[in-house]
């Protein structure tokens, strides 16, 4: 296991360089004016003088090995455009935390409701339960999000008066952002795990336990649903670690303050460090979720070991 971590990390840890050996060489190929707020009035002295303080005049590769340095000491550079001469990481530092509160709350909220629907649906294959867990995840892959995220926002606010904008010192305003980004996993863990628990159920070890008069109370909890959770386990800590860079449409229709829609609107103002900054955060966070599933799936289901190849099995 910690031979295989290690690999992993090693691997990761090129897999990231050169992701942003990419992202770095891609953005120099760039038009200058990422780098300058309010270029278009500027002098060519002035646009000289900046590229020089900026080290933009060394060649690439020794820009490319400074950039490195920077990182290994924590520093992600500074906003150009969209916050002119403040540090990325302070930009980042006040974003993250709401993001991430409220993807988390959202994500707990969709385990909690999510797991109990699909288990309840596994079990009354075929009547009640099953029929409504079906209906409601046929609505939520059917219908736009868009659209019934606008639907909740507005009859939220008109039937039960929650605020219809964001305000972190107010926690009733939280709440619709929450339902809104809670449904799409709900549909998504209540569907995979009531598939899982029903291809479970029709495999020989249950078939044995019946025939040895094993309750089906028992049979469900203690050996399908345990197994049928194993696969989904995997993605949980991607599924938490992505709430850090936040929903782009929730954050935007709430007026949220956090990551969501913030790499889009860098993007747009042509912010380069800023584009740099969070393309490495993004890359970071589906890395280290992937090592953190697997680590999850053997903590979970000792049955899974690691080769010496560094293959699970």
């Amino acid at each position: 296991m910690i031979k295989y971590l290690a690999k992993r990390l090693v691997r990761s840890v090129i897999t990231l360089i050169i992701i942003i050996s990419i992202v770095f060489m891609l953005l120099r190929l760039m038009p200058i004016e990422g780098y300058f707020q309010n270029f278009d009035k500027l002098t060519k002295e002035q646009i000289h003088t900046g590229i020089i303080n900026m080290g933009l005049d060394k060649p690439v590769v020794i820009q490319l090995k400074n950039f490195f340095i920077q990182l290994l000491h924590g520093d992600l550079g500074v906003s150009r455009i969209y916050r002119a001469n403040v540090p990325i990481t302070k930009i980042l530092a006040g974003k993250i935390p709401i993001s991430l509160t409220l993807g988390g709350i959202s994500l707990f909220l969709s385990l909690v409701v999510g797991i109990p629907l699909g288990t309840l649906m596994a079990r009354s294959k075929g009547r009640f339960w099953d029929k409504f867990g079906t209906a409601f995840i046929v609505f939520i892959q059917a219908v736009p999000a868009a659209v019934y995220y606008l639907f909740i926002q507005v009859y939220g606010h008109d039937i039960f008066g929650f605020s219809m904008l964001f305000n972190k010192d107010n926690f009733a305003s939280w709440i619709l952002p929450i339902i809104s980004l809670s449904l799409g996993n709900i549909a998504y863990y209540s569907m995979w795990l009531r598939r899982y628990m029903v291809d479970e159920s029709n495999k020989d070890y249950v078939k044995l336990a019946v025939a040895k008069g094993v309750s089906s109370k028992n049979i469900m909890m203690k050996h399908i649903f345990r197994n049928a959770f194993v696969p989904m386990i995997q993605y949980l800590p991607s599924s938490f670690l992505n709430t850090i860079v936040g929903s782009i449409y929730v954050e935007s229709l709430y007026s949220v303050p956090g990551m969501g829609g913030l790499l889009v609107d860098v993007v747009k103002r042509q912010d380069n460090t800023m584009v740099q900054a969070i393309v490495i955060l993004f890359a970071c966070v589906g890395i280290l979720g992937l090592i953190l599933g697997d680590v999850l799936m053997t903590i979970i289901d000792p049955r899974i070991s690691f080769s010496k190849k560094g293959g699970a099995r």
